[in-house]
């Protein structure tokens, strides 16, 4: 509600509000990739605004995939397996286990340590820590990056069938076209709601562009 932020002197967000409603998959669109994040980073209670409010329902938890994630690693002594430990209040391998193999990790990969893995590798341990929560609202901002197309892929159907609620940016047009119901756009500061699918947002921009 009425949240407000200014990054380096320019207003990124300006005075903007919406809510959320159950089984809303939101697509972020825009060019301003900072509005974006920053938006991702107060939702997920990272950074606060400089006037306005966030408030989440009693009932929901929510799981923020951030579009840097180096300071989950940096510098960071632990393996896979006594990282994914730290988040987890059941302590048990083979608990975690059936996390992380369904982001492509199995027998001695859980034992690789986190500070020398790949972009991709990370960003797999992201999304393995993210189904460890049982968050019913999960965030992402751009998921995308670092992954291969059959991670891409195993993403989009994983986000496509999820029950609960999404809010999240991507460069890939499918994920937007299979995942969103509604798209949010930023732009100078302000939101544009559309409650369509990406393929509807598309084609009102199309319609819209031929009778400029």
């Amino acid at each position: 509600t009425d949240v407000t932020k200014t990054i380096d002197g320019v207003k990124v967000l300006d005075n903007i509000s919406f809510i959320m409603d159950k089984g809303d998959k939101i697509a972020i669109i825009g060019q301003n990739e900072i509005a974006i994040t920053t938006l991702f980073k107060i939702l997920a209670g990272e950074m606060e605004p400089d006037s306005g409010t966030v408030k989440w329902g009693v009932s929901t938890t929510q799981a923020y995939f951030p579009k840097d994630n180096s300071e989950y690693f940096d510098g960071v002594d632990l393996n896979i397996m006594d990282w994914m430990r730290t988040f987890s209040e059941d302590k048990r391998e083979s608990y975690l286990r059936t996390f992380l193999g369904r982001m492509l990790f199995t027998g001695d990969d859980v034992y690789k340590q986190v500070n020398v893995l790949s972009g991709g590798e990370k960003v797999r341990c992201m999304l393995s820590k993210m189904m460890l929560s049982g968050a019913s609202v999960l965030m992402f901002d751009q998921p995308t990056n670092h992954l291969d197309l059959e991670s891409v892929e195993a993403l989009n159907n994983g986000m496509a069938d999820f029950k609960g609620n999404i809010i999240f940016t991507t460069h890939d047009n499918q994920m937007m076209e299979t995942v969103a119901n509604r798209i949010i756009e930023i732009k100078d500061g302000k939101i544009i709601d559309r409650k369509m699918n990406y393929d509807e947002y598309v084609e009102m921009m199309r319609q819209k562009a031929g009778n400029a």
